[in-house]
């Protein structure tokens, strides 16, 4: 990209204490309801967007796993 272009979004760099409470709730549910997903957001201080879309890659790479595993 073009260097100082502030309007391309860029990936979210989450904090190793934001991962490691997302990967917690991951391994306890992979789908949140809105209002977890609202809770979670708020406790880690991120946008719901992000906290979706962390669970959408989670569930992507999860599934990509579980897939490479059953052969």
């Amino acid at each position: 990209g073009a260097p100082g272009g502030k309007s391309r979004r860029r990936r979210t760099a989450f904090t190793s204490e934001q991962l490691l409470e997302l990967r917690k709730e991951f391994h306890c549910k992979k789908y949140l309801s809105l209002t977890e997903r609202s809770q979670i957001a708020h406790a880690l201080k991120l946008s719901e967007v992000q906290v979706k879309i962390w669970f959408q890659n989670e569930r992507a790479k999860w599934k990509r796993i579980k897939a490479g595993n059953v052969s």
